[in-house]
């Protein structure tokens, strides 16, 4: 699934002998089979499902048989497997030259396990297992599930899967666990207006009665159950080749103009990748296939990558940079899966990160490889931002984490399992260095191909190739939860500069009990100069420098996972500089500053002092830390009195910058400059500029009768800003918008727009549009959430009221955070009661995990807002001085 960011670090690292304190915990042990977490018995595996399908489309459901190829590898009166809403309707053991033997099927519907009693010991040796089953095309992404859409007017309906965590049960009885690699044989009968597509090439393709036609697969390499996909539907397919590998972009009809830069984009990362693994793609093809609608996001099918339509296409004439940029990312983090996650697959689920974490950072490194000007390692440490502040609270979880059953698989799938599992990645990759890195991932694919690893069997390869003590290091930061704060004090003495470190648990809900410490791989050097690596292995150290010129600078390059909180004079020092530094530093600078504000530990005024020195910053990504931190303010202001101050200081501060730009693209402009000038009337729309406000509306005018007449950067300030502060006319406007987008990009825009209004009235129309039976069942939940972030009150009672129905909509990894998503941005502790109260009596207890992780955030929010608004109007006076 999602997302990135990273480049190598720049300076000089010394070799070092690290004096490692212990690890907090234990060290994982390699992989093995025997004793990997889960269900499901060991004494039994898969080796080939050979499985034919036959979908009724009117009706929802389908018929399936299967002939499953097992190996038993000690005497067992039992057969295990799992099954989800499937009935068995006929089950037959064979092998060895003993008799069929007819099973009774036993269905545990709690635990989705389907199980064979056998009587007398089965001996160890090959069987087959063969199944006659019937089950249900789902509405929500879960399994085999259908998507209807509209196709030049006519409404049309195709099928497909997501199968991640434990969803593959649904539609295939299977051991459906990642350590249980198996083959998969499909074959499905469809209408013969469709086309299939699976993880590997039609085999065979022949016509039926009845208009239908049954295609069959080749048979996959070994791999878990989790990456098996089915689509089928009336699509089309452009293809090409790169280093042998048939490459296909497949989408709905009508769509293909879309497809050139994906199509591209996959050539290219195919060849980076098989470079950088030095183990070659080994599937035949790998299609990209584009749905229109059924789920949100992609999922990493092996050699059939199935997206959200609005992750994958990208039409040139109407579609803004920052989609480009989002299809590229999310193409890159796919891709990568082919790898991690599919080539080699964590052993469980516990090990999540080893396939997203993991996927995220290589995503980064190709986007910086083939789209510096995106310049996506500044975007990185914006993003990284979110993770920190969750990080920073008492709710948290490490890395990797304990996972007892399907539902806390489904809630790993989190900011902390992807971004921070990245943002470790990308200060081990710059502490050991590139090469040394790179050396010890491809050793770990060539050993560990077509099987399943711990995090130990990575870091024994990489410790290998570094020479450094890397599984010691890497225990602090993925077994322990949160991270440090890095105080920094300096002195000179005798013409040499003395730098002390010290290190303590950085929180910004109460102070840590457990007095954590990590192994903080830290380079210290001057600004614009050279930075030298120190290893923090304990509460603090002291590095002494040959100089005292220059100014002080600790992770100038911002890789590492921490805080930094320099003595005033030292910070004082940079932040009088703070428009001439470096891109990393200057942005760390700010966002390290943003947080200990909002920890208490830095007054506003500092902030907002050095805010005031960013008037003319120059990069996307620093604009949109500084907007997100000045929006945040806003919101924890709202219905008081300082928010009219807030608001007045955004002009003020925005007027000179987009002035500069103005609302028209200059020739030769860059795209950072387009992007930029949406990004800034956004924002002065948003803090009540007239002006904007009514150059959004005249666009928006013009727009409906000539949707060129705006560029495509300017769209979504646009809608946004009409959708915000729309009238019934404009809402209706929006909606037929909505009703007659020919793309998920569209309609989510339009949509997405309607959810922001302002108007209660118009947003209960929203919230009814919600539970449409013809909205998709991937956008019910995502729509009451956002109208929750202007009307929590009203989004609350509506979610109440319809949760069933949302419930059924919801895939799962979102049907523990539906609920709670809804008031997920207020900073009313009000809020926060209510939310957990209701989920502690309604639902299970991962889901009360889950809205108490929601309910400390509205905590911290609201504590933040009392500590804060009193600084207000003081701190923007100093900031204007």
């Amino acid at each position: 699934m999602r997302d990135h960011r990273a480049r190598g670090a720049v300076g000089t690292a010394v070799a070092l002998t690290l004096a490692l304190a212990g690890a907090a915990a234990q060290a994982e042990v390699p992989f093995a089979f025997a004793t990997t977490p889960g269900k499901l018995p060991k004494d039994v595996i898969p080796l080939l499902y050979d499985a034919h399908l036959v979908p009724d489309i009117a009706a929802d459901t389908f018929r399936g048989r299967q002939r499953v190829e097992i190996e038993v590898l000690q005497p067992t009166r039992r057969i295990v497997l799992n099954a989800a809403n499937l009935d068995i309707e006929r089950a037959v053991l064979s092998g060895r030259g003993m008799p069929e033997r007819v099973l009774t099927p036993i269905l545990d519907k709690e635990q989705e396990t389907l199980a064979f009693e056998l009587g007398a010991p089965l001996a160890p040796g090959r069987y087959t297992l063969a199944l006659n089953f019937s089950g249900q095309i789902n509405r929500e992404g879960r399994g085999l599930f259908q998507v209807g859409y509209k196709a030049g007017g006519a409404s049309k309906k195709l099928i497909a899967t997501t199968m991640e965590p434990s969803d593959a049960r649904r539609m295939l009885p299977t051991w459906d666990e990642p350590a249980f690699r198996a083959r998969f044989k499909l074959t499905v009968d469809v209408p013969g207006s469709f086309k299939a597509y699976s993880n590997t090439p039609v085999e065979k393709q022949e016509k039926l009665a009845g208009g239908l036609q049954r295609i069959s697969f080749a048979s996959t390499p070994k791999m878990p159950s989790y990456l098996v996909v089915l689509v089928a539907g009336e699509m089309e397919r452009v293809a090409a080749r790169q280093d042998g590998v048939e490459i296909g972009i497949v989408t709905t009809a009508g769509k293909l103009g879309s497809t050139a830069f994906p199509l591209q984009a996959t050539k290219d990362l195919l060849r980076y990748y098989n470079n950088y693994f030095g183990v070659p793609y080994p599937l035949a093809k790998l299609d990209q296939i584009a749905i229109p609608g059924g789920f949100n996001g992609a999922m990493e099918n092996w050699g059939g990558i199935v997206y959200n339509e609005s992750t994958l296409l990208y039409d040139p004439k109407r579609s803004p940079e920052d989609v480009k940029k989002l299809t590229f990312e999310v193409n890159a983090h796919e891709v990568a899966h082919q790898w991690f996650g599919n080539l080699v697959t964590m052993a469980w689920w516990d090990n999540l990160w080893l396939n997203e974490g993991f996927a995220s950072w290589m995503a980064a490194k190709a986007t910086e490889h083939f789209h510096p000007e995106w310049r996506p390692y500044l975007d990185g440490i914006a993003e990284r931002e979110g993770v920190l502040n969750l990080d920073a609270r008492k709710t948290t979880h490490p890395i990797q984490t304990r996972i007892d059953n399907e539902e806390q698989a489904a809630g790993a799938f989190d900011a902390i399992t992807y971004v921070k599992g990245q943002g470790f990645l990308r200060m081990l990759e710059a502490y050991v260095g590139e090469d040394h890195f790179r050396k010890g991932i491809r050793a770990y694919m060539a050993k560990h191909q077509y099987s399943n690893t711990t995090t130990a069997d990575l870091w024994a390869a990489i410790e290998k190739a570094s020479g450094k003590p890397v599984s010691k290091l890497a225990a602090d930061w993925t077994t322990q939860p949160g991270y440090p704060l890095i105080s920094v004090r300096q002195a000179c003495e005798d013409g040499k500069r003395k730098v002390t470190l010290s290190q303590e648990q950085f929180r910004l809900d109460e102070p840590a009990p457990e007095n954590r410490l990590w192994n903080v791989p830290l380079q210290v050097g001057t600004v614009n100069g050279k930075a030298w690596y120190t290893l923090l292995a304990g509460r603090d150290t002291t590095v002494v420098q040959g100089s005292c010129e220059g100014t002080l600078v600790v992770d100038p390059h911002s890789v590492g996972f921490f805080r930094i909180q320099y003595d005033r004079a030292s910070f004082d020092a940079l932040a009088r500089d703070a428009a001439r530094l470096p891109d990393p530093t200057r942005l760390k600078l700010l966002t390290d500053t943003w947080s200990l504000v909002t920890a208490g530990r830095m007054p506003l005024d500092a902030y907002m002092s050095l805010v005031a020195k960013y008037g003319n910053e120059p990069r996307l990504a620093v604009w949109t830390s500084i907007l997100s931190n000045l929006g945040s303010l806003d919101n924890l202001a709202r219905g008081e009195p300082e928010q009219a101050l807030i608001r007045q200081f955004v002009l003020r501060f925005l007027a000179p910058r987009f002035a500069a730009l103005g609302w028209e693209p200059k020739a030769g402009e860059s795209a950072e400059d387009r992007q930029l000038r949406a990004l800034l009337a956004a924002s002065l729309a948003r803090s009540g500029d007239e002006r904007a406000i009514d150059e959004a509306r005249r666009r928006f005018a013009r727009f409906q009768a000539d949707p060129d007449s705006i560029s495509p950067e300017m769209l979504d300030f646009v809608v946004n800003t009409v959708g915000r502060y729309a009238d019934g006319a404009t809402y209706a406007a929006l909606g037929k918008q909505a009703a007659a987008a020919a793309t998920d990009e569209e309609r989510n825009r339009f949509g997405g727009a309607m959810t922001l209004v302002r108007d209660p009235a118009l947003a209960a129309d929203a919230l009814r549009m919600a539970i449409s039976p013809e909205m998709p069942a991937n956008l019910s939940s995502v729509i009451v959430a956002g109208v929750g972030r202007e009307h929590p009150d009203q989004a609350w009672a509506f979610a109440v009221a319809n949760r069933d129905t949302l419930l059924k909509s919801t895939d799962a990894v979102g049907r523990n955070r539906a609920l709670a998503s809804v008031v997920a941005g207020s900073s009313d502790a009000r809020h926060a009661d209510m939310m957990e109260q209701y989920v502690g009596q309604n639902f299970g207890p991962d889901a009360l995990v889950e809205a108490r992780r929601v309910g400390n955030g509205i905590r911290v929010r609201a504590a933040q807002k009392a500590r804060l608004l009193p600084q207000v109007r003081a701190a923007l006076q100093a900031a204007q001085q």
